[in-house]
């Protein structure tokens, strides 16, 4: 079965109506097994706009490589 890549930014809305950012790194085990490290970002942000910004400046984001689920 082929495996369907995945964004390595994600941008949902939190409880409060705010967006969090959650950077995903997908790594290998020895069998070449894919799993994916989450690392949410501490800041919230008003819109997701706001957030494609932080991650283009903070982690050199590229249009395509956002996700919202």
């Amino acid at each position: 079965m082929p495996e369907t890549p995945t964004k390595p930014f994600l941008i949902a809305k939190d409880e409060d109506g705010r967006f969090r950012l959650t950077v995903r790194e997908t790594r290998r085990n020895s069998q070449g097994y894919p799993w994916i490290v989450r690392t949410l970002v501490e800041q919230s942000f008003a819109s997701p706009a706001a957030a494609r910004a932080f991650a283009t400046a903070e982690y050199g984001a590229k249009t395509g490589e956002f996700a919202s689920r």
